[in-house]
């Protein structure tokens, strides 16, 4: 624990005491802030593993520290480490964040969130042959770890759905191609992503008949509200270069999205799945 600690400070060091040298604007400001990211990667919306494009999230925080004036290191790491980083102080920040995840680590301390830098399409994804064969025909569900299925939760606890956790979206469709499960539950916009690299797999589909949702993106910290402050203001007062920004990861707006997908299927609101 210890160890990892002294790496973060360490590695802050090396990338901020050059900047710091070259600050001589009055209206830049030398605050420097540790951002705890997922390891995972979940672009459109994120990936902060890579070395040049990292993500939605990433490029609206860059726009707000070029307004601002803070500077953001990022770190990936595992999702289960973010939030034990986070209470010891050894990052200022994580994203993504929501209100609704419970972690037993910090559920209990005064966390502060962002408003949404991202509204996310969570979806069950399924091949294109099985589409609208109702909740039934899952029995085995696939989700990327660090997420809990909490639209299956009903399914699991009476034993009807297992669920498998896999390192990435890719293993999670190679599972959906081989027949190993019956279902991926993931963001519709990253499994679009990854499938387009790899046209071998599939075709699979969001099917509207099965548990979805909607899922924001925020960033959250436990020592610094006021720069969510700040940064919450950027984004309310900044929508339409926020749009621009959407706009170039190809992100569909969620609603429209749902209304096209639910043409496409020939799904209306009585057959759309909806929560009990």
């Amino acid at each position: 624990m210890k160890r990892f600690g002294n790496s973060i400070r360490r590695f802050v060091q090396m990338v901020v005491l050059p900047v710091a040298c070259t600050l001589s604007s009055p209206f830049v400001s030398a605050d420097t802030y540790i951002v705890g990211a997922q390891n995972i990667e979940y672009y459109p919306y994120y990936n902060f593993s890579s070395d040049h494009e990292k993500g939605l999230g990433w490029a609206i925080l860059e726009a707000f520290s070029k307004q601002s004036g803070h500077r953001f290191v990022y770190l990936s790491m595992p999702v289960k480490r973010l939030q034990i980083e986070l209470k010891k102080g050894n990052v200022d920040f994580v994203f993504p964040d929501n209100a609704r995840w419970y972690d037993q680590i910090t559920h209990s301390l005064n966390k502060v969130y962002s408003e949404p830098l991202a509204e996310t399409f969570a979806v069950t994804l399924v091949k294109t042959d099985n589409l609208g064969k109702g909740i039934t025909h899952i029995t085995k569900l696939a989700t990327p770890d660090g997420f809990s299925p909490v639209k299956w939760e009903q399914q699991i606890k009476n034993g009807t759905v297992k669920v498998t956790g896999v390192n990435s979206i890719y293993d999670g469709l190679n599972l959906l191609q081989s027949d190993k499960v019956d279902a991926l539950d993931v963001e519709y916009n990253a499994a679009k992503n990854v499938a387009r690299r790899f046209p071998q797999m599939g075709p699979f589909a969001a099917d509207l008949t099965l548990p979805h949702n909607v899922v924001s993106f925020s960033l959250s910290t436990l020592r610094h509200p006021e720069i969510i402050a700040e940064l919450n203001t950027f984004i309310l007062s900044e929508s339409e270069s926020i749009n621009k920004i959407k706009a170039k990861y190809g992100i569909e707006d969620t609603k429209q999205l749902i209304e096209r997908l639910m043409e496409e299927q020939h799904v209306s609101a009585d057959t759309r799945w909806t929560p009990l």
